[in-house]
């Protein structure tokens, strides 16, 4: 066991300080490294409040976790010493489910495990996030990180990025598709840049007038107030395919309306309350509402590789992790665009 500097806390809604955590010793497929970046996710504040649940204390959020490599165990192959490496949601899962099997181990019959707050399997007691001077993986969940050019908005990527590329790939957004894109925030605004990488037609679709020029400048061709009733109107049946990721409560049906027939609008936010649906916004067309969630391993890398290809982060501003507390104070007011990124490195 090593100990490890951090960031948590032992409480609900409390602030974060340091602390010492520790991290297991290496087995034969582990990796250790050095924590450079993490980026600051808004589930990591809903654990901090207590609203997925009670946490598992001291808790050291953190799962957008960027760094570089520092020690192998003696059965790793595939990595080196000072490779760019990320971590993301998950570091481990059963490997033997039909999900898993798949590449699917975000759907594991049997329940990953989270890169923080989550169940130990290996070591016991529970999991330690990306917040902290160091980190330790099992191989087969760590993800070889491109060298971009702006490393520390790469790492958003690592959750905010799969989150909105697995179901853009997954409902084949691309040349010919019109594609809307509902709410521009942390996972919008990579939706949008993503979309559009990948050959589609994206509208975005906003309740903030100030946002109509972000949309454009992120390479959005169209942008929509959705309080603007005669441009909602002019969409009617015009759209393939909707990315919902608002995580407030919404009226699903206005957008389901939007879509051709065989449609699909597929949620990605966490709204608090449940989604009222009415069953001819459905009917209608043919049109689905579906859901998705994060991403397997190897669809993270292809991720990762072709936001690098494209030259695709995110947008936002790097912080120390001293100024932990006033991140969290700024993204619980909605004063970020569009995410925040932890330097690790001082700790």
């Amino acid at each position: 066991m090593k100990e490890v500097k951090a960031y948590g806390t032992n409480a609900v809604s409390a602030p974060l300080h340091e602390l010492t955590i520790t991290r297991r010793t290496l087995r034969p497929h582990d990796i250790e490294f050095e924590v450079l970046y993490c980026g600051i996710c808004h589930s990591d504040l809903h654990r901090l409040k207590g609203e997925f649940g009670e946490p598992f204390f001291p808790l050291v959020p953190g799962h957008e976790i960027l760094g570089r490599i520092t020690a192998l165990g003696e059965e790793v192959r595939d990595f080196k010493i000072g490779e760019l490496v990320g971590v993301g949601c998950i570091v481990d899962s059963c490997g033997h489910c039909d999900s898993c099997h798949e590449g699917l181990e975000q759907f594991c019959e049997e329940g990953v495990t989270f890169s923080f707050n989550s169940l130990d399997k290996v070591s016991g007691g529970h999991t330690f996030g990306g917040f902290s001077k160091s980190y330790v993986c099992e191989d087969r969940y760590v993800l070889h990180m491109p060298s971009f050019d702006n490393l520390p908005m790469a790492a958003p990527l690592l959750c905010a990025g799969i989150t909105v590329y697995s179901p853009l790939r997954h409902w084949q957004a691309g040349p010919g598709k019109k594609v809307g894109i509902l709410g521009i925030g942390g996972l919008g605004h990579l939706a949008v840049r993503i979309a559009k990488a990948m050959g589609a037609e994206v509208t975005v679709f906003t309740t903030s007038p100030s946002k109509v020029a972000d949309a454009a400048r992120l390479g959005a061709d169209h942008a929509v107030l959705s309080s603007d009733e005669a441009a909602m109107k002019a969409l009617r049946g015009k759209l393939d395919f909707i990315l919902d990721t608002v995580s407030a409560g919404h009226d699903v049906d206005r957008y389901l309306g939007l879509l051709r027939h065989d449609g699909s609008l597929v949620v990605v936010g966490l709204p608090s309350e449940p989604l009222s649906v009415a069953a001819y916004s459905i009917v209608r067309g043919r049109r689905s509402l579906s859901g998705s969630n994060i991403g397997g391993i190897a669809e993270t890398q292809e991720m990762l590789d072709f936001c690098y290809q494209h030259g695709i982060v995110a947008e936002g501003e790097v912080l120390p992790i001293s100024q932990v507390n006033e991140a969290l104070d700024r993204l619980e007011r909605g004063d970020i665009r569009y995410r925040f990124v932890l330097d690790v490195t001082e700790l």
